[in-house]
């Protein structure tokens, strides 16, 4: 569906970039329906695009988290009380807000991390979805009455209830799906909700945050605390917070669970990914290359948890797909994230950038692979935090070039010679995210489907994750549901009544 209220008088991407920056949220603290100045440390915000300052802003203070939470558990009772098909209707609002508005939502996206705008404002799309999809679960909150004594001398049922406060901690390479997945069920439940964004990509929580107001949505019920690491280690700590919804990195992710675990509370984590891409012998060569490359490295320029970073490839092969990976590479369109024509625009920062460039010359100093193409900066484009396209060849699959999660475009590619090696080396990694199979051979594509260690497995293309569909990791990625009826239910509790007559 295409946006409500496009802006026919912006004509360039300048323009498109400078109402961008112009409409950023002048604070990044929402509590109790208002947005108010933090007074926490002050931060500088840096356009990756090209390294213009987006302003100094003050973070929360952790003292402003607590309020944060106090508003959010005043809240939840009246929130709760609130006749289902209101609360259904409210969410129904939003979802249409946004969709109202999501060229200025993506712009914002855009501004804060990159993320060219085509995709940014597809992914407002995507999280009006999700609203939508969990409004509809608002009126349809029930139990079971299963039969347990005689009949006439027992009445036996189960109800499904809020768990009050939910902190939601979201990272900033998509910040506005991040959202919708954990803030839409949530809210639809019955909870209320204290979300912090990640300290790199705030702005467009904040603009949800001040959206969801104008759309209705009682004070207290989602506040946005813009603070750094300690606002989400006083979350995850806050005796208040029923469930932590957490997606981040590992180490983050295993304070988020300790803390929970030691008030007993429930946390759903989903955290890092090195998912492999099993490319047998019967594909189309040079499409299956250029897709591999564009969603493990082009797509959000490497900056996903669930991307396709590891390719494997069978040895009969080899060769001409290394040779059609390096030419899709060649071809790729780097540049201003506000240029629509742009496929990949920049990392999120230039300390990100460093860190990748790093990664790459560590790699080609330990002899991790053979460099086939990138690993530099793009030719006219030294302002911003771009990096090129990077593809590893005849990569040693123990490395920490493959085994590590890089966040960044960068893939490993290596040959395989049959079913049993490919599917061992995908699993040989502590993550298990995704997987992902390229075959025309129905029969392999389930086999290998179902070897895969992994919570989510793609055949012949990348799942578009819609919220009809459950998202979870397996091992080191992840610990809970997202998505789905089951992502819905990680934000109830049940209890169950028994009466005797």
């Amino acid at each position: 569906m295409a946006c409500t209220n496009m802006t026919p008088t912006i004509r360039s991407q300048h323009d498109v970039r400078t109402q961008a920056f112009d409409s950023l949220p002048d604070e990044l603290v929402h509590i109790d329906g208002r947005t108010v100045p933090g007074d926490g440390e002050s931060v500088e915000h840096i356009h990756p695009g090209n390294g213009e300052s987006l302003g100094e802003r003050r973070l929360a203070s952790v003292d402003q988290v607590d309020t944060a939470v106090q508003s959010a558990a005043d809240s939840s009772p009246a929130w709760w009380a609130l006749p289902p098909p209101q609360r259904r209707d409210l969410l129904l609002s939003i979802a249409a807000l946004m969709r109202a508005e999501c060229q200025q939502l993506g712009a914002i996206v855009s501004a804060e991390m990159g993320m060219p705008l085509r995709t940014s404002v597809m992914g407002v799309h995507h999280a009006a979805e999700w609203f939508t999809h969990y409004a509809g679960y608002a009126d349809k909150i029930g139990g079971r009455a299963p039969q347990i004594g005689a009949p006439g001398s027992t009445v036996n049922y189960t109800q499904r209830v809020p768990h009050g406060v939910i902190a939601a901690i979201t990272p900033w390479n998509g910040p506005i799906v991040a959202l919708a997945l954990k803030v839409a069920p949530a809210l639809a439940a019955g909870n209320t909700v204290v979300l912090k964004p990640s300290e790199l990509a705030p702005f467009s929580s904040l603009a949800i945050a001040e959206l969801s107001a104008r759309a209705g949505l009682p004070p207290g019920v989602l506040n946005v605390v813009g603070a750094a690491a300690d606002g989400g280690a006083r979350l995850s700590q806050h005796p208040s917070v029923g469930l932590i919804s957490f997606t981040g990195g590992n180490t983050a992710g295993a304070a988020v669970a300790q803390a929970a675990a030691a008030r007993h509370a429930r946390a759903v984590l989903e955290l890092g990914g090195k998912s492999a891409s099993l490319v047998f012998g019967d594909v189309d060569v040079a499409r299956t290359a250029k897709i591999s490359l564009l969603l493990g490295a082009v797509q959000n320029s490497g900056q996903g948890c669930f991307l396709p970073t590891r390719v494997l490839v069978h040895r009969s092969i080899y060769s001409p797909f290394l040779d059609a990976m390096a030419a899709a590479a060649a071809a790729v369109r780097i540049g201003d994230p506000f240029d629509r024509r742009t496929a990949m625009g920049p990392v999120v920062s230039e300390a990100a950038r460093e860190r990748i460039r790093g990664v790459v010359a560590t790699a080609l100093d330990a002899g991790s692979g053979r460099l086939l193409t990138g690993g530099g900066i793009p030719q006219n484009h030294q302002l911003g935090s771009f990096l090129e396209p990077t593809v590893f060849a005849d990569v040693d699959m123990s490395s920490p070039l493959a085994q590590d999660e890089i966040f960044g475009p960068v893939l490993s590619v290596a040959p395989f010679d049959d079913t049993e090696e490919a599917v061992a080396v995908a699993n040989s990694t502590a993550f298990g995210l995704a997987g992902y199979v390229w075959t025309r051979d129905l029969s392999r594509a389930h086999r290998v489907a179902s070897a895969l260690e992994a919570g989510n497995v793609s055949v012949n293309g990348m799942a578009s994750l819609p919220p009809e569909t459950v998202f979870n990791g397996w091992k080191a990625s992840g610990l809970g549901v997202e998505g789905g009826r089951e992502g819905f239910e990680e934000y109830t509790r049940t209890r169950n009544i028994n009466i005797t007559l």
